[in-house]
């Protein structure tokens, strides 16, 4: 396959975004949307053969090789499935579903047509967090004790979905990419303040089987806005600043460092503080949506297995279902 037609359902908030990723890159076939003053935007800015209102249009085109779903995520489960079984390599926007055994079923059936199915945790695209893994993994920052990070900002307030599903899949898929282990049980809090039933701030704890934990702190009701990550290790510590146009990253040269003999140290001698230079380390940033479209287009050409698979969308998916249950119960740690 030369260069693969991608058609976009949902060209809203975020989907617009999409569309001009894939126009740009040459391979934007058609757009969907329910809403037709969308579509009538999307007629006037991008020169496409194909604007439908009819999504079965889209599904039983044979001219499209891959489906971009970005409609609200109550309907992604119905959405994508149909854009499988029709054959059709998909992508779809955080979060996957709504329901675990939804996410499961698509599995299924992307593995049994052998199609591609990929889900949009963008994260895992952008540069910095590649750069982040790199130093995890090579020791840089020695054994990871613990990390948070906040996401908060003052702006869209959801109807359909709490700022848990809307927010959080970016940072628990973050969480499992850079620390590569299980969760083992989650807890969660937060309040509904402007609709009720509707939460706008959460507080999120993740433990992991091999002891680290991970905080996350997400709202669309705050002062601020913030996208930041602190990782702790026990030979240095980062923090990925992601507001930043320039050095995202800084890692600092800090930590306490432990005596070879607790029993006969005396405690100043036991526990000594470390405290050194800091690293700004260079990063060549491209846009993160760019990458991961791009990522997409070659899945889709030769049928490979993405990076944020239809799996991984699962177990993003079980971790916010087992939030929610934790939500519910006013915090109640809940095993996953």
């Amino acid at each position: 396959m030369e260069n693969p037609k991608i058609a976009v359902v949902g060209i809203g908030n975020w989907g617009k975004h999409l569309v001009r990723n894939y126009y740009d890159l040459g391979v934007l076939y058609a757009c969907c949307d329910f809403d037709e003053k969308k579509l009538e935007v999307a007629k006037k800015t991008f020169n496409v053969p194909k604007i439908a209102s009819d999504f079965n249009s889209i599904v039983s085109d044979p001219e499209i090789d891959g489906i971009v779903i970005a409609a609200p995520a109550v309907h992604h489960y119905e959405l994508a499935k149909a854009s499988l079984e029709a054959g059709k390599a998909t992508y779809i926007e955080k979060p996957m579903a709504l329901e675990v055994k939804h996410c499961e079923e698509l599995v299924k059936i992307a593995e049994e047509k052998d199609l591609p199915l990929m889900v949009g945790h963008l994260m895992l695209y952008h540069p910095a967090m590649v750069k982040i893994k790199e130093y995890i993994d090579n020791g840089e920052l020695g054994d990871i004790y613990y990390a948070y990070s906040l996401r908060v900002n003052l702006g869209t307030v959801r109807k359909d979905e709490n700022s848990l599903w809307s927010f959080a899949p970016h940072d628990i898929s973050m969480f499992l990419y850079l620390f590569g282990s299980e969760v083992e049980n989650v807890s969660a809090r937060g309040q509904s303040y402007l609709q009720k039933g509707i939460e706008d701030v959460v507080f999120l704890s993740l433990y992991f089987k091999d002891k680290r934990m991970a905080q996350i702190q997400i709202s669309w009701l705050d002062p601020h806005k913030e996208r930041k990550l602190t990782i702790v290790g026990n030979k240095k510590m980062l923090v990925f600043d992601d507001i930043q146009s320039a050095e995202k990253i800084k890692i600092y040269n800090k930590g306490i460092t432990k005596g070879e003999n607790p029993e006969f140290d005396s405690y100043g001698d036991y526990l000594t503080l470390r405290t050194g230079d800091i690293l700004m380390p260079y990063v060549k940033m491209s846009e993160p949506l760019r990458l991961e479209c791009t990522h997409f287009l070659d899945c889709v050409k030769n049928n490979k297995k993405p990076l944020t698979d239809g799996k991984n969308g699962v177990d993003v998916v079980r971790i916010l279902e087992k939030a929610q249950e934790s939500l519910r119960n006013n915090g109640v740690p809940v095993a996953i």
